[in-house]
């Protein structure tokens, strides 16, 4: 992998993983317009640009990590074994759905299920505002619909984010919760891939993964900033839009 390939990855990696627009999807097809193939070396590459987003998560919510927080990590713990399950049961089935085609109409369909949830939307007194208040049975809720983010181009973040305003919590705290529930799944999925493919390691060149991982992690802790932020004056509907408009294009240009 080339090194402007490997600094363009690590950008799409750092902006989608915590969007709910997918960032498998989007490595997927930027993968394919860059000419990279899936080799062994490469999924060894993406293993080291997932870790660069699981340290922005430390960056952004270290004061969380404390014996004070463990109500708010048990609820984490609780949304992670549904998705850990399921995706070790059946992660060689899941493979056969990494294609441009399944990706796209997943696009598709996840942007129309935000625009629906969002004209659902009642902002009131009722929500959550807080992700240390979510109870149990939110976060097993929204660990439930996760899920459904094992097929590529759904989104983690989007799956978890629409199952939290769902059960009822605010946009801003259903975000923050997905950002952390992304540290058990990201690590887990990591891991197990570092098992997999760690002989591939000694074969990579050191220099694209430096550059990959050293831009994953920039990109990765200016999203959650700025879309933190973001959630603050505005709705998930451009979210929505994009997906539908992404997903069609997708449909056209490679289908």
């Amino acid at each position: 992998m080339e090194i402007f390939q490997a600094a363009i990855l690590g950008i799409i990696e750092g902006l989608t993983e915590f969007l709910p627009i997918s960032s498998t999807g989007h490595l997927i097809v930027v993968s394919d317009w860059l000419g990279i193939e899936q080799t062994k070396q490469n999924t060894a590459f993406e293993v080291i640009i997932q870790v660069a987003a699981i340290l922005a998560i430390f960056s952004h919510y270290k004061e969380k990590f404390s014996l004070q927080h463990l109500r708010l990590w048990n609820n984490v713990l609780i949304a992670f074994l549904p998705i850990a399950a399921i995706g070790f049961i059946f992660q060689d089935t899941v493979k056969a759905f990494f294609t441009i085609e399944t990706v796209a109409w997943l696009f598709i369909i996840g942007g129309v299920i935000f625009l629906i949830v969002e004209r659902l939307y009642v902002d009131g007194t009722h929500r959550t505002k807080d992700i240390e208040d979510l109870t149990l049975k939110q976060a097993l809720w929204i660990g439930i619909i996760q899920v459904f983010a094992l097929i590529p181009g759904t989104s983690r973040a989007g799956a978890s984010i629409v199952g939290g305003v769902m059960m009822g919590l605010d946009r801003k705290t259903a975000a923050e919760f997905s950002f952390l529930l992304a540290l058990p799944v990201l690590m887990a999925a990591s891991g197990l891939d570092l098992i997999k493919h760690y002989e591939d390691f000694a074969s990579t060149s050191w220099t694209p993964l430096m550059v990959g991982f050293l831009m994953a992690f920039i990109a990765a802790w200016l999203t959650i900033k700025v879309f933190i932020k973001f959630l603050q004056a505005f709705t998930f509907n451009a979210f929505g839009i994009y997906r539908i408009v992404f997903g069609i294009i997708l449909l056209i240009w490679f289908v």
